[in-house]
């Protein structure tokens, strides 16, 4: 743990031993994922339920900064099934974008690291362990098997390149195999269309800044869709666009993960979008999963402190308050967190274990689970009844 001065900074000599401390350790990881020809045995694993499509399993992702180690992803465990639409919700800074970048692999190396779990990725006839898998293997994987509709569609997009060069260079580099370059044009303008946009050959000459947020937005999603991936991460995909053009990219996101039978990771903070959109939802809290159940679960029997507060901040039609409720407190610091509950000094629902270790899940119904000492009464030490 770095020592701090009263007023809550790093002495230079402190700061210096951190960032070599760092060094070591990012250089070991990095050394690990930059071998060659690395055996497939090594990689390949085994679904605990072939009917999920990726199953995160004690996810540990760290940011090594010269000010300490940010724990993003603090032992973050759930599944995304087949066909379905899993909702990930949580505050500014919970590690919901940081799971998704882990799975894809695309962290900011070398001071993002994962450094424990597995993430299970299906691919039908056998299953990779992401978090072992080698850069080379990951470039096939990423865009034909899984990818993802980044969250600021201007940012994601290059602003020199016809929008029609950018969905070819996807379909070449990861389904252009014995494609020649019309039929390629062709794949483009066919995906243009299919995400809704009238003017397609018009639109594949224009170049990003020509086109409104929605547009580029579904420009995004096309490019997302290009080979027809089985896991689509939706990071935000409607934070920039106003309502009217957000429920029709929603719409849009719903038949098209029926037509090609993806499943769907859906990062939002938007729960009326979650409620919408999701199947089950993985509500986060500084780094880790505080309960996971279905819409339903969560939506009308909302168990921890964290996440009933998320449903009272949420304005409801119809009903007229004065002021809109706000969860007190702030986020602990990721460098140093407690070792007890982390929305412990947040919480208006204290119990007395409250004061003890971080709390352990509790299964409280076949598919809805929550870590929370207000329901360790009649549980055994795993959470069971």
């Amino acid at each position: 743990m770095a020592n701090r001065k009263n007023d809550g900074y790093l002495s230079a000599r402190e700061s210096r031993r951190i960032s070599r401390e760092n060094r070591r350790i990012t250089n070991a990881y990095e050394k690990q994922r930059k071998r060659r020809n690395v055996p497939e045995a090594e990689y390949t694993t085994a679904m605990r339920d072939p009917n999920n499509a990726v199953e995160f399993d004690n996810l540990h992702t760290y940011f090594f900064t010269d000010a300490g180690t940010v724990k993003a992803v603090d032992g973050v465990s759930f599944d995304v099934p087949i066909g379905k639409t899993v909702g990930v919700v949580g505050e500014s800074g919970c590690g919901k974008s940081v799971t998704s970048l882990s799975l894809m692999q695309l962290l900011q190396r070398p001071q993002g690291q994962v450094v424990d779990g597995a993430i299970r990725l299906n691919l039908g006839d056998k299953a990779y362990d992401v978090t072992k898998t080698p850069n080379e293997i990951l470039q096939h994987l990423r865009g034909n098997t899984i990818s993802m509709i980044f969250q600021e569609p201007m940012t994601a997009l290059n602003p020199v390149f016809r929008i029609g060069e950018q969905i070819n260079e996807v379909i070449a580099l990861h389904d252009g195999e014995g494609k020649s370059e019309d039929e390629i044009r062709k794949r483009s303008i066919e995906l243009l269309e299919m995400v809704g946009i009238a003017n397609s050959e018009g639109v594949y000459m224009m170049y990003p800044h020509e086109l409104s947020g929605g547009m580029r937005q579904r420009v995004v999603i096309a490019m997302a869709l290009a080979c027809n991936p089985r896991v689509i991460i939706a990071d935000e995909p409607t934070t920039a666009l106003d309502v009217t053009i957000q429920a029709q990219i929603l719409d849009l996101l719903r038949q098209l993960k029926d037509r090609i039978n993806s499943s769907i990771m859906f990062i939002t903070h938007d729960l009326g979008v979650i409620a919408e959109m999701a199947d089950y939802v993985v509500v986060m809290y500084a780094g880790r999963v505080v309960e996971k159940g279905t819409a339903e679960d969560i939506f009308y029997h909302p168990a921890h402190p964290y996440t009933i507060g998320l449903m009272a901040s949420k304005p409801v039609v119809g009903k007229k308050i004065d002021k809109l409720y706000s969860i007190p407190g702030k986020v602990p610091n990721p460098i140093n967190m407690p070792n007890y509950c982390y929305f412990k000094d947040r919480c208006e629902m204290q119990v007395a274990p409250c004061a003890g270790e971080y709390p352990c899940e509790i299964r409280l119904s076949d598919t809805h689970t929550v870590s929370c000492y207000r329901y360790y009464e009649g549980k055994d030490g795993e959470g069971n009844g």
